[in-house]
């Protein structure tokens, strides 16, 4: 007998929608039996060869819709006047509206994605060649926003689709993503190294440098940014003058670009959001916005950033063609260049917002030419006498590029490699690294990423969702701790030690004296780091041997300790425990720190936190539960 009705079992046992994966490939593979080399070097070459092809069709989509939109249409309507270029972003609008209308949903971007690999999220059915055609449709019209977004998420789609189709396990579909991110920023930008560390640093994590990781992700980006080469032509995304060293004194110089930098790009962000939310009514006179149809909203964005465009035509489309202006020195008043840095700040954050698909690279970019550029400017125009000592204009136009990039996605080393491949020059390393640093640690110090659930994380909790972390910050210690903890005396030798713990499967033991007050912990590690440490004396005098083998626990615990209490929350403790690396906190009574109560461990912890989750999920489909708090057996 079920215990769930019908229509709630439906909801457990379907399967979201998402293609079916064709098995004839991995029958393929398991037929021949190729080496796991082998296998990566071809997983490697497909994703690259897919995605640079893929990308390479969605710049001539691009170029075409520029075409007939700019070239076409407004041949034709030119003649009624100068007003008539309003009138392209707002068809563009028009046509995204209606796919928007017809699809829906144009499919997951890359953060979803990223959660999907994860198990965070479930599958999304993945709609490449639409939301391609969207992008194109949206760069070709004029909205504010970039190619390297969509040239990304070609990469990624690719690579979970044949994650898909060959069943692979989660790890290798991250795997699969990574190889696929990093093949589109390769491919996008002719630069394959900035690729592979965009691919490691935002989509895999700072731990996935393993060398399989590593191998799959640069063989996809070197094939695909060579099908690009081919395709779209070898010359870099920017024709970046030579970089000027005028005196090693203008290292200050550069930080306080990435100072300023870290503020334009928190700016950028936080506008981007505000976008969003104002187009979907979660701002306070937005509201409005939230009862227009979604298939509208693109229309007003784009008659919006159609009339900014009449005045100021700069800040149209992706904009690499006035950021190549900056970086070849034309004429740019100070001004100039501060109009349109806001006007791009506020023309992507409407384009984003009302429903325009496209990426935030570029913008950021703009933003951080037009800033470097400015900021060089006005310290010529405060202190004239400056100008024999620091660099033209372009030099700092370069490294705005570079730290606004850095601190809008918090990647540094992605913007660093990339600035370093477009300039080849390695002269530009050493203010690169002093301002896109500087700019990411200020982002990081103002607008932490990471807060407290990042402790989580690092326990095996990656796979909780955002209403699921509020479930855990609720969870007392007294709930995941260890009752009955291990305990040791402290006279006990080594050796009998290790065989205690062997016998009982455990890591860790409280170490306690005579009076069963506590004395320090001791955990495997500490065993196994004095066992090896003996080793190293096999060949020493005996009275060197006859010392260490006499050792007792009290010579080798963890004397420093920190303690936890059954009624303070867990997050608490955890911080605590992440604070100093640990993984262990006794907990003891708040009155009376000798009484142990028990032991805090992060493999009980994470177990804790997994049931809780488990817990508050099934009370979608079984609203009656014991009212007992989850508490594990001890």
């Amino acid at each position: 007998m079920t215990l769930l009705p019908p229509t709630q079992l439906r909801k457990v046992t379907e399967l979201p929608a998402f293609p079916k994966p064709s098995v004839h490939l991995t029958h393929l593979i398991n037929r021949f039996q190729p080496s796991p080399e082998t296998v990566v070097l071809f997983l490697a070459i497909l994703i690259g060869g897919g995605t640079g092809m893929g990308v390479v069709t969605f710049h001539y989509l691009i170029q075409l819709i520029q075409k007939l939109m700019l070239e076409n249409f407004m041949g034709q309507i030119g003649v009624w006047g100068a007003w008539t270029l309003a009138c392209v972003p707002t068809l563009g609008g028009l046509i995204v509206g209606l796919m928007r209308w017809r699809s829906q949903d144009f499919g997951p971007g890359l953060s979803s994605l990223i959660a999907v690999s994860q198990g965070r999220e479930v599958k999304r059915q993945l709609r490449p060649v639409t939301k391609m055609i969207a992008a194109a449709v949206s760069l070709g019209s004029g909205a504010s926003l970039g190619p390297e977004g969509p040239s990304v998420e070609i990469g990624t789609n690719f690579g979970v689709l044949l994650s898909d189709v060959l069943q692979v396990s989660q790890e290798r579909q991250r795997l699969l993503l990574g190889a696929g991110a990093a093949a589109g920023l390769a491919a996008g930008f002719n630069a394959p190294i900035a690729g592979v560390f965009f691919a490691l640093e935002v989509v895999m994590g700072a731990t996935s440098f393993a060398t399989s990781a590593v191998s799959v992700v640069l063989l996809a980006a070197v094939v695909a940014a060579l099908i690009a080469q081919i395709g779209l032509g070898s010359q870099p995304a920017f024709a970046l003058p030579a970089y000027q060293v005028r005196s090693l004194l203008e290292l200050p110089l550069y930080l306080g670009l990435g100072l300023g930098a870290s503020l334009v790009s928190l700016t950028y962000t936080e506008l981007i959001r505000l976008g969003k939310a104002g187009f979907a009514g979660r701002v306070p006179g937005f509201k409005l916005l939230s009862q227009i149809p979604q298939p509208i909203q693109p229309i007003i964005g784009g008659a919006i950033v159609g009339v900014v465009a009449l005045q100021y035509p700069q800040i149209l489309g992706i904009g690499y063609g006035t950021v190549q202006a900056m970086l070849q020195d034309q004429e740019f008043s100070l001004n100039l260049l501060l109009v349109l840095m806001l006007l791009k700040l506020l023309m992507t954050a409407v384009s984003s917002g009302s429903g325009f698909v496209g990426g935030l690279f570029a913008p950021a970019m703009f933003l951080g030419a037009s800033f470097g550029s400015a900021y060089a400017k006005f310290l010529a125009l405060v202190v004239p006498s400056i100008g024999e000592y620091m660099a033209a204009p372009p030099a700092y136009a370069m490294v705005g590029m570079a730290a606004v990039l850095a601190g809008s996605v918090r990647a540094p080393l992605t913007a660093i490699l990339m600035l370093f491949e477009l300039t080849r020059d390695y002269r530009i390393v050493l203010p690169l690294m002093a301002a896109v640093g500087l700019s990411v640690w200020l982002v990081e110090r103002i607008k932490p990423t990471f807060n407290s659930n990042s402790n989580l994380q690092q326990i095996g909790l990656s796979e909780l969702k955002d209403e699921q972390v509020e479930i855990v910050q609720h969870i007392l210690v007294a709930d995941a701790m260890h009752s009955s903890p291990k305990k040791l005396p402290a006279t006990l030798g080594v050796l009998e030690a290790a065989m205690e713990m062997i016998r009982d499967r455990t890591r860790s033991a409280l170490v306690v004296d005579a009076a069963e007050q506590l004395v320090g912990i001791l955990s495997l590690e500490d065993i196994n780091r004095t066992l090896s440490l003996w080793e190293n004396y096999q060949n020493s005098p005996t009275e060197i041997q006859a010392n260490f083998s006499s050792q007792a626990l009290v010579d080798i615990c963890s004397t420093d300790i920190l303690y936890a209490w059954q009624d303070e929350l867990l997050s608490e403790a955890l911080d605590r425990m992440a604070l100093r690396g640990l993984h262990q906190l006794p907990v003891v009574a708040r009155d009376n720190p000798d009484c142990i109560l028990g032991l805090l461990e992060k493999e009980q912890i994470a177990l804790t936190c997994n049931l809780a989750a488990t817990r508050k999920a099934l009370q979608h489909y079984l609203p009656v539960l014991p009212t007992t708090d989850i508490v594990i057996g001890h």
